[in-house]
């Protein structure tokens, strides 16, 4: 991901949260994101993070249509032996085209030759769509709990965990 890339990251970003979770993450918060805003962040993060984050992206036809973003397991140091996968965003008419594999296989690999062992991710209990998306991918939750408060509803996350070969 390029500073060129920065707007359609925060386009997928949003309309990806608001896509998965309806339902889940209460309307007001989902309704609040901006996608302009987001992309201010998300320049920061690029800046403050390079190195450390492996932004990937999809395209479909040379048009940015899914996200994902690879480093080392939060708090943890760079070298660390496990790596997380902070993001995999799809715009929604992407969904269920091969796109978010195609994300998830660059991650694992991309995790691989950094020299990580194990990949984890934190997905809402309640996202049953996300947690059958990364069973399949070999993902399985290892029975590590957090919750985190959406405009104040908790919500409670479960950590996966996926070896890499």
């Amino acid at each position: 991901m390029t500073e060129a890339d920065v707007t359609a990251v925060s386009t997928i970003r949003v309309r990806g949260w608001q896509w998965a979770y309806e339902g889940i993450v209460p309307r007001s918060y989902l309704d609040a994101m901006d996608a302009e805003e987001d992309a201010a962040r998300r320049r920061e993060f690029l800046a403050l993070s390079a190195g450390r984050v492996h932004n990937l992206l999809a395209e479909v036809d040379g048009v940015v249509v899914g996200w994902a973003a690879v480093g080392p397991y939060r708090g943890e140091p760079d070298d660390a032996r496990d790596g997380e996968l902070y993001a995999l965003y799809v715009l929604p008419e992407h969904v269920g085209t091969g796109v978010g594999r195609a994300l998830t296989a660059a991650a694992v690999r991309r995790t691989a030759e950094l020299g990580r062992s194990r990949l984890l991710l934190w997905v809402l209990a309640d996202n049953s769509r996300a947690r059958r998306f990364y069973d399949r991918a070999g993902f399985a939750p290892d029975g590590a709990e957090t919750s985190d408060d959406y405009a104040g509803v908790p919500l409670r996350e479960l950590r996966y965990v996926r070896r890499v070969p």
